[in-house]
């Protein structure tokens, strides 16, 4: 069963997020893309449609948890009566392929771990076939391909791939999970302490930049943070959310695909942005928006997907029980063929803020 919505915290990597509960289970992943088929989905079902947990044996929630700084790595910790674990989670910039690391920290005594890894690829419904190959877990299914990466030693039970250990102070442990393209050779492993030092100084770096200096800054800094998490690097779109088919009502039918780049978005996004003095994040979002509304007028859509695709086919997911029992569960948003009138004035504002904050003109947007 899936945690409350308010226990998950977001790891990204600008290009994808992952969903963290308190109970230290990844319940959400879509891989490569935001808007790819989920790995994970027990957000949206139970742990049998995919989900990893990394916790102290026997614990269920944990004792604390916070971001580490001004950074999207997610630090969690767990108090048991042999001692105090900590686990670090986070996407590291992205190099051949999308990493998720998880650095298991021994803090005082001697803690008992177990990691419980269940893959389950097309949201949930494919069981991939799980191999060992050179000194790796190797998990693949059709175009999928998943590594596990761990000093300790790993075994399969009931389709699950489980390690079993124990970290005392001072001692680490790490898992690297990266996919790839299943026809392709596995990518270079990446070096997980490399990896978190390099995150944390991007993060740090990049929330250097901001300019704001008004009331609730610590707030707003967050903000901004989550907005880059969920911008998708190649293109500059930013998706609304993370996540497909949460509710708006508990139980209800009103479960919809918000993994997709709105239109209505446009100008508050740029106004945050470029407020807080990030002028290339807003060229960026200005350059998507000009190449996805490209065309005629009269085909303007209300959304688009990160790349500027028009095409965001709805179709239901029905192995799926549901956030809540929140049935049924989408993919794709039939509302993109909606005429919403509004959207023409969202981007006429937008490019209008664009230019009246100086950023560098793109002709064609006013031919």
């Amino acid at each position: 069963m899936a945690g409350r919505i308010e226990d998950y915290a977001l790891i990204g990597d600008m290009q994808t997020a992952a969903l963290v509960c308190r109970s230290g289970s990844i319940d959400w992943l879509c891989l490569p893309r935001f808007d790819s088929g989920a790995c994970f989905a027990a957000l949206l079902g139970d742990e049998r449609n995919g989900s990893w947990r990394v916790a102290p044996r026997g614990a269920d929630t944990c004792t604390r948890r916070r971001y580490r700084g001004d950074t999207l790595v997610l630090e969690t910790e767990w108090e048991t009566p042999d001692g105090t674990v900590r686990v670090l989670d986070f996407m590291p910039p992205r190099h051949e392929a999308p990493d998720v690391v998880r650095i298991v920290q021994g803090v005082t005594g001697r803690v008992d771990v177990r990691s419980e890894l269940r893959l389950r690829f097309d949201y949930g419904r494919v069981v991939p076939w799980v191999r060992r190959l050179d000194g790796q877990i190797a998990a693949v299914a059709g175009p999928d391909s998943v590594y596990l990466r761990t000093d300790v030693d790993t075994y399969g039970k009931d389709l699950t791939t489980y390690a079993d250990f124990s970290v005392g102070a001072g001692e680490e442990v790490s898992f690297v999970l990266t996919w790839h393209p299943s026809h392709l050779p596995p990518p270079r492993p990446v070096d997980a302490p490399r990896e978190l030092e390099n995150t944390e100084a991007l993060w740090r770096d990049w929330l250097g930049c901001c300019s704001y200096e008004g009331p609730w800054r610590d707030a707003v800094q967050r903000s901004l943070i989550t907005l880059k998490a969920l911008t998708y690097q190649p293109t500059g779109g930013v998706v609304a959310a993370a996540t497909t088919s949460l509710p708006e009502d508990l139980g209800g039918v009103r479960n919809w695909d918000y993994r997709y780049c709105w239109l209505r978005d446009a100008t508050l996004l740029l106004q945050a942005l470029l407020r807080c003095g990030f002028t290339d994040e807003a060229h960026e979002w200005r350059e998507w928006l000009v190449r996805a509304v490209a065309g005629d007028p009269a085909d303007l859509q209300i959304m688009y997907g990160v790349a500027g695709e028009r095409r965001l086919l709805e179709y239901e997911l029905p192995w799926l029980a549901g956030y809540e029992s929140s049935k049924p569960v989408r993919v794709g948003n039939a509302a993109v063929e909606q005429l919403q009138l509004d959207v023409y004035g969202e981007v006429l504002d937008a490019l209008s803020l664009a230019r009246r904050s100086g950023l560098d003109s793109y002709a064609p947007a006013w031919a």
